[in-house]
Order: C-alpha cells, then structure tokens, then sequence
C-alpha cells in the first residue's frame, strides 16, 4: 500500500511523444497520480514531479525525446523526473544518464508507476528499471480522453510481428491483451462519463486475444452493445487481420464508423517481403474493394514508409502506381530511419535522404488530391457532426462518421453535441468543409 500523504499538494507535469496509444496511457498515469493526490501544475507553474512518455519509432523520435527531457529539467528544476516509454526501455542506460533524470521505467513498470515514486527526493544519478523484453508480461489497462472529446481505449499491447525496420516488439513485448470483460467495463465507464466516442487502440489490435484465447471480432462485437457509446473507430489493423467478417460487421454495425486506417507500408511486392509484411499487394487491394463495395463513402487512412533499404527507383515507381490506383481516402506518409538491431540493416541498397524526401513528397501531394476529391463527394450531402473543443478564435469544428472535418460558424455548440448539418464549400484553408445546422 503506498502512503499517499507525501504526495498531498505536489504538482506535476506531463508530456508525451509518439503515438495515441503512447497518450493513452500517459492520461492514465495521470489519472492514478490525481487520485493520491498530485494535480496537473497550471501553466507556467514549477513542478514537484515530471513525467516524460516516450518513443523511438525513429531516430528523430529518439533526438526529440533527450529535447524533451532537457527542456523539462530545466523548467522545472528540483523536479523529480520520471521517463518512461519505448526509448526508456531500449535505451535505459543512455536516458538515466541524461542531467536531471532520476528514475527511467520500461514497459513492464510504466502501469505502476506510482510505485517508483518514493518519496520524491532526487537521486545523485538517475536509476533504470527494465525488465527484458522476453519477459514483459504485463498488461496495464487504459481507457481515457485527456484533453479530446474522444476517448483511447486500449485494448492489447506489444507485437509479435518483428518486421525488418521495426523496433517496437523489443520496446513493448509480445502481444497481450485484456480480456473482453474488462475493456466492455471499460467501455461502459466511459459512457457513464458521457463520452460518446471510443477509439480503439493498441499496437497490433487485430492480434487481440493471444493471451485470452479471443478474437478482436469477438470485441467488436461486444462493444457494439455498450450503451451510450454512439461511435467507435478502429485506429489502426493489419490487412492480413482485417477479415471480410469484421468488414461486412461495421457495415452495419450500430456505432462502428465507416472509417478504417490500415497500414500498407510500401506499395511493392519485391520490397514488402524486404520489410517481412504479411501479406501482398492483391490481398491489400481485395480489402480496399471489400470496404468499398460496401462502404462507399468509407474513409480509408493508409500507412506507407518511403525509402527503406533495398527500395530501388524502380520499386518505387512499382509502388507509386498501385498506391495511385486505391480508393482510399489519405496517406500518412513516413521516410524509413533506420534503427539498432533491425533486420533492416542487413539490405545493402540504401536510399539517400534526398530522395527519400523527393518520394515523400509526390506521396505527400497524391494523398491530397485523394482527400480533397473524397471531400469534394460530399459536398451538398447531410450527415452527423460530433462536435470537438476548439480553441480560442477558431470556429467550431467535428467529425462526421466517416471521418470529414467540418467547421461551423455557431458558437454556441458545446463540444461533445451531436448535430446534423448538410456539407457545403471548402473553408479558406482547405482542411475542411463549412457546415450548416440542419
């Protein structure tokens, strides 16, 4: 039993780089040090407590992790800080080295958190708790908003996929998961705080039930029951684990959205089995035509990695032309950075940077041509808003099911309100569409 009453009237600070999940969980450290009493220091206000939620799904993460750690320690000085995340748990050693860190938490020690507090004093030199990546074993359950009107619900962790660029099965473990119990409760405490959204998170979500002999349809489906919860969005499932069945369910599911996000990563065959993916360019395409069939209007978010190694000029192309050829909605673009221990490094063909940036680009301006002629569809047509917090002089705006931006003018719509409007022009900058109250 930890003894609480050090912790009455302490402050602390939070950040977190990487990915939703990454915020998911954060928010819930949050909430576990709110309820022993710590509060989120207000802005400009000096911290007793600093934690740090890290990533490294690139060389650029892991630079933007030491900036944000040394940025911390030095507006708050005297603060004991706290990082965690996947660069703690690959680089231990390198971070409790760092001025100013005093505890550094791998995966299986980020849900108890609490624990490695003690009683706040610095330490001379900063102190790394980690647990091997074999033996993470642990998962720590997350459901919560933040600062968004939608809710993270995490659902399974880690990975057993080990493609050839990827770091994140030595940062976050095996596959584990929940059970459908617990993430239903979950679910359902959500609602009774009036959330209205869930976004369904995790690292490889269609692995869901390895630890609990269920599948991720199996919590599909019960989710779906969750009274309250008007909408959920899946954030992201591997092809190979997006089956024809969970697809023909969100078809004509109560609250799951016509909005998928699926990672391709290249657009090539040839440098697809190079990344050691699980499937090929045909099975890829067969599920952007099952959606659409019957789904037209469904929103399809696509993962693609440019210049990995062994991507040649001619792969590329490969891939730009299929990658043309989908109807899908919006392409998150990343150029491949290369990291310690991947399988990657053993491909010979490295692609410069300037080239890396140059495909970047054409990927860049193809996926905006796809999301402005995906908008433009709906232009004239009706749908539901949900509507989200704005921020000072910036007009309202939401989230139609399938996942179109819209502004309104109104200003007395409280954010987290359902409202029908009908879809009209593009607003000035083109990241929108202005809405009308119906």
């Amino acid at each position: 039993m930890i003894d609480t009453t050090i912790f009455q009237d302490k402050t602390a600070v939070y950040y977190t780089l990487g990915c939703k999940l990454n915020f998911s969980e954060t928010s819930t450290i949050g909430k576990t040090m709110k309820e022993a009493g710590i509060r989120t220091a207000r802005k400009g206000e000096k911290a007793d407590i600093c934690v740090i939620n890290t990533c490294s799904v690139t060389e650029v993460a892991d630079k933007k992790c030491r900036q944000a750690i040394h940025r911390l320690v030095k507006q708050h000085p005297g603060a004991y800080v706290v990082v965690t995340g996947c660069y703690a748990q690959l680089k231990p050693e390198q971070v409790a080295e760092i001025e100013g860190v005093d505890i550094v938490l791998g995966a299986e020690q980020k849900g108890e958190l609490m624990n490695y507090l003690g009683n706040l004093e610095k330490h001379a030199q900063g102190e790394a708790i980690t647990t091997a990546t074999k033996d993470i074993r642990s998962f720590s359950p997350s459901c919560s908003r933040g600062d968004r009107t939608r809710y993270f619900l995490k659902v399974q962790d880690g990975c057993d996929y080990f493609c050839s660029y990827c770091t994140i099965p030595f940062a976050r473990g095996r596959s584990r998961n929940g059970t459908i119990d617990e993430i239903v409760e979950q679910a359902r405490q959500a609602a009774a705080e009036g959330g209205k959204e869930i976004v369904i998170t995790g690292v490889n979500i269609g692995d869901f039930g390895k630890t609990t002999g269920e599948t991720f349809f199996d919590l599909v489906k019960a989710l779906d029951q969750v009274e309250g919860i008007e909408r959920y969005r899946i954030s992201s499932i591997e092809p190979n684990l997006l089956t024809d069945e969970i697809i023909e369910y969100v078809s004509h599911s109560r609250a799951f959205m016509p909005h998928f996000h699926i990672p391709l990563q290249s657009g090539s065959d040839d440098v697809l089995k190079l990344m050691r993916r699980r499937y090929d360019t045909a099975l890829f395409a067969s599920k952007i035509r099952k959606i659409k069939e019957i789904m037209p209007d469904a929103f399809i978010g696509v993962d693609v990695i440019v210049g990995t190694r062994g991507e040649t000029d001619e792969f590329f192309e490969d891939a730009y032309r299929f990658i043309e050829g989908l109807d899908v909605t919006q392409l998150h673009v990343f150029s491949y950075s290369e990291r310690p221990g991947t399988q990657a490094l053993k491909i010979e063909y490295v692609v410069s940077p300037e080239v890396k940036h140059q495909r970047s680009q054409r990927l860049l301006a193809l996926s905006d041509e796809k999301t402005k002629a995906f908008y433009a569809s709906h232009i004239g047509k009706e749908a539901v808003v949900l509507m989200e917090k704005s921020k000072a002089g910036t007009p309202m705006h939401g989230f139609t099911d399938n996942y179109i931006r819209v502004e309104l003018e109104h200003n007395d719509i409280l954010d987290n309100q359902l409202v029908r409007v009908k879809l009209g022009d593009f607003n000035e900058d083109g990241t929108a569409l202005k809405g009308t109250i119906v």
